[in-house]
């Protein structure tokens, strides 16, 4: 399976506030995502998990280190990746299925063409219905399934989720998590996913990636090899338990060490 994204010695250190001392976000992270990789990335609370993921989008640039997609490095945000944040970030003036083909229309795409992509990933996202509806009529779990819709639709190569369903109520949550792992299982696109939910880590990905206490690097690098199609009912086996207890382990050993005091 070829390479997708190389993070590559990646660190990224921010000025001091009002003459203070840098903080040091992210210490050097290497990480290698394979082509239809899905990978989630969990740690403490401030270990950089967002920073490195707007990094790799392009919102931030590295103090140090290099990210590189298809070979080519990322310098800026691109069309080749879709974002997704726990803010639903529509826009509140355009309907359920324009903002899902805002990215098309921006590439100047066929209408008859964008109006077609669009109504796939509405059908995809369970939205059929909705089309014409403005974002405030819509409960959190529907904007967010919009807003993973338009990322769709935009045809990335790499797709980068940042606590997407983090403010779903649970069942709403468990509901995201299952649609959006049944997009991948068809679609098999590359997504790196950063969340704080140990179980939807599991239950999403691949690998886990976990990371240490700020400043943040990768601590290990876990497989999954729950197979696919994957169902709700995993949650509940031995070997997902396994896993959530030994990542539990690693996390929260650096949740005591992020506690410490400061010499």
């Amino acid at each position: 399976m070829s390479t997708a994204l190389e993070i590559d010695a990646v660190s990224r250190t921010f000025a001091g506030v009002r003459g203070g001392p840098p903080t040091a976000a992210l210490l050097p992270t290497t990480l290698a995502v394979a082509d239809n990789d899905f990978i989630t990335i969990v740690g403490p609370s401030g270990c950089g998990k967002s920073t490195l993921l707007r990094i790799v989008a392009g919102l931030d640039r590295p103090t140090a280190g290099h990210v590189r997609l298809d070979g080519h490095a990322v310098t800026g945000p691109g069309a080749d990746r879709g974002m997704v944040f726990q803010s639903y970030t529509l826009f509140p003036w355009l309907t359920v299925i324009d903002n899902i083909k805002f990215g098309l229309r921006e590439k100047a795409m066929p209408e008859a063409r964008a109006a077609q992509i669009a109504a796939h990933y509405v059908d995809k996202v369970g939205l059929r219905g909705f089309e014409r509806h403005y974002p405030k009529m819509l409960s959190g779990g529907m904007q967010q399934r919009t807003a993973i819709a338009r990322a769709l639709a935009n045809e990335p190569r790499i797709l980068l989720l940042d606590e997407p369903f983090g403010a779903l109520d649970n069942q709403t949550r468990s509901l995201m998590q299952e649609l959006l792992l049944s997009i991948w299982e068809s679609e098999r696109k590359t997504v790196l996913f950063v969340t704080h939910d140990i179980e939807e880590a599991i239950f999403m990905a691949n690998r886990v990636v976990v990371m240490t206490a700020r400043p943040g690097r990768v601590k290990t690098d876990v497989s999954v090899t729950l197979g696919h199609p994957r169902h709700y009912t995993v949650k509940t086996t031995a070997p997902f338990s396994a896993l959530k207890a030994k990542l539990t382990e690693e996390i929260r050993a650096e949740v005591l060490k992020a506690a410490e005091p400061q010499p």
